[in-house]
């Protein structure tokens, strides 16, 4: 049974996403602060977290700067503020989607379900990509540059395996936001440019100039073995 863990410290809307959750089928477990919430994915090792942005203690953009330094576990941030900014902010420190308070159920049961399709949509029977300096692995959802592995989480493992299934090939940022995110929306460039800065970052390669991950201006990226 998928597991989804909520982290939510006000006791009335946890109970409201534990009923909507169970109702549609998953296995819940829930944490009331942040630092409760690092203890459960720990311990649990949960499909999916929803986690809200207001927390005491650690907060939770807090909790996911940890949680991306350990796990690449997806989240889906829910936040109280509809401004962009918070948004991109979110994509930018490695969530996989958010929800903004307040929510229908079906939004929310829609989301989940889209992240889950999303992270398993890698199988052992894509092909294992090596040019020498960059393997990926679908199978064992493994990345390693020059021998280094190099842990992502699933969408920054998606993102760059659509760009190396198009290698040479300039994408436009539409295009990787239908393939590695599964939806278009107004903020689809956002999307892409702070994953792929992510991305450059982790693989070693934050100079542009020199990266592999090329950008392509006023279209998207590409990456030049």
């Amino acid at each position: 049974m998928t597991t989804v863990l909520v982290v939510e410290d006000e006791d009335d809307a946890a109970f409201a996403l534990v009923a909507f959750l169970t109702g549609a089928g998953y296995q819940v477990e829930r944490a009331a602060d942040g630092a409760a919430a690092l203890r459960a994915v720990d311990r649990t090792r949960p499909d999916l977290v929803v986690l809200d942005v207001g927390l005491p203690g650690l907060d939770g953009w807090q909790v996911l700067a940890a949680l991306r330094d350990t796990s690449d576990v997806p989240v889906l941030m829910l936040t109280g503020h509809s401004e962009v900014a918070e948004r991109v902010r979110g994509l930018a420190a490695g969530a996989d989607d958010y929800l903004t308070k307040p929510y229908a159920s079906d939004e929310l049961l829609a989301r989940v379900a889209a992240v889950l399709r999303r992270v398993g949509k890698v199988t052992a029977a894509q092909p294992v990509y090596d040019d020498g300096r960059l393997r990926l692995d679908p199978g064992m959802r493994s990345v390693l540059v020059e021998g280094c592995e190099v842990r992502l989480t699933p969408t920054e493992f998606r993102l760059l395996q659509e760009l190396v299934r198009s290698a040479g090939t300039a994408l436009s940022s539409g295009q990787l936001v239908a393939r590695a995110w599964g939806d278009a929306s107004g903020i689809a460039p956002e999307r892409v440019k702070y994953t792929v800065l992510r991305l450059r970052r982790k693989l070693g390669w934050s100079e542009p100039e020199s990266s592999p991950l090329e950008a392509v201006r006023g279209f998207g990226y590409r990456y030049r073995p």
